[in-house]
């Protein structure tokens, strides 16, 4: 509550309006950090002069409760007891704690996996076809960890969801929809030190689109579908530089196969980068035992930006994709992909 000093004159409002504000927007509140002073390390208000006292007099004592008056002969804004009333904590943690809807990922997405949930797009020219137009809507978040609360490098436990629909549009004929994927899985990642684990289930199932069944009405339908179970492990050789590596089992498929491999290698920057940005590059590998165990690999490169206060990760550059179809109700297609695209990782 806040109480003011009785016959308090107006220009002494404004002076406390304006020294709150400065002292809200100065304190930081990351995690070990203290937020706003105490109002005990400030000299009482000299009520002559409308300031804060002379060097000299003893300051307020701590143990005054918030909510009673001045004391006698005391004149002073409650700005304790207003923050404790009005502001809440202002550090989450000191280590590791409990967070609900936490900043960033653990085990963060493949960059240049097209199967993982995300917000992109990439442009390519298709051999025998001509300009195509990929599309994937989706993304991956934190629901609950227990661990530190750095964004951009968290260590703890942590239980993510994903959801994406990934289309694919054809421009050579008014951007009709010829197929799209949708997945959504959950996992449990842990991470400590330049190691991430990942275990978790995903869903998968490809349809073709209307236009596309109007176009070619004898085209032979598939019902592809995959639930998998996968388990992952990548290292980060620098805070740069990650190596890995994931295996997937389907307990239920129809045309695909139970077994799946994904391996690969990126570069991009580890922390918030500023408006300058930094490069990035990233392989990745996907064999599937449908294929005998061959796939497909993908290339990609270019400038990316990591966000001051979040860990989301914005890129652009080119984009490379050679084997069977990431379209999986073209699976037995093989595909060669050039282009260029743009993408976020939340």
């Amino acid at each position: 509550m806040i109480r003011f000093a009785r016959n308090l004159p107006a220009q002494l409002v404004l002076t406390l309006s304006a020294a709150l504000g400065a002292l809200a927007l100065g304190q930081g509140t990351a995690c070990g950090q203290g937020g706003l002073p105490p109002l005990s390390t400030l000299a009482p208000l000299d009520s002559s002069t409308g300031l804060y006292g002379p060097t000299g007099v003893e300051p307020l004592p701590e143990t005054a409760p918030p909510s009673a008056g001045p004391a006698p002969g005391q004149d002073y804004f409650d700005l304790d007891g207003y923050l404790a009333e009005h502001a809440g904590p202002t550090t989450p943690c000191d280590g590791w704690c409990w967070q609900i809807l936490p900043n960033g990922l653990i085990y963060k997405p493949y960059l240049a996996d097209l199967k993982e949930s995300r917000l992109g797009t990439q442009f390519f020219n298709l051999e025998g076809q001509g300009s195509v137009w990929d599309t994937n809507l989706g993304g991956r978040m934190g629901i609950l960890r227990y661990g530190t609360v750095d964004g951009p490098w968290p260590q703890g436990w942590q239980i993510d969801l994903e959801g994406s629909g990934q289309v694919r549009l054809d421009t050579q004929e008014d951007r009709d929809l010829q197929a799209a994927d949708f997945r959504a899985g959950s996992y449990l990642s842990y991470g400590y030190g330049p190691s991430r684990w990942k275990f978790g289930y995903y869903h998968i199932s490809s349809h073709l689109g209307d236009e596309f069944l109007l176009a070619n009405p004898d085209y032979d339908r598939i019902n592809w579908v995959r639930d998998t179970f996968v388990l992952g492990y990548s290292y980060y050789w620098t805070d740069n530089l990650r190596l890995y590596s994931e295996v997937g089992w389907a307990f239920y498929s129809d045309f695909a196969e139970p077994w799946e491999f994904r391996f690969g290698a990126e570069y991009a920057p580890a922390r918030a980068t500023g408006f300058r940005g930094a490069p990035f590059a990233a392989i990745h590998g996907h064999l599937m035992q449908e294929h005998d165990f061959g796939g497909n690999l993908t290339v990609q490169a270019g400038w990316a930006w990591r966000g001051d206060r979040t860990s989301h990760l914005f890129r652009t550059g080119l984009h490379y994709y050679n084997g069977t179809s990431n379209q999986y109700s073209f699976y037995d297609q093989f595909e060669q992909q050039i282009g260029a695209g743009v993408w976020y990782d939340f």
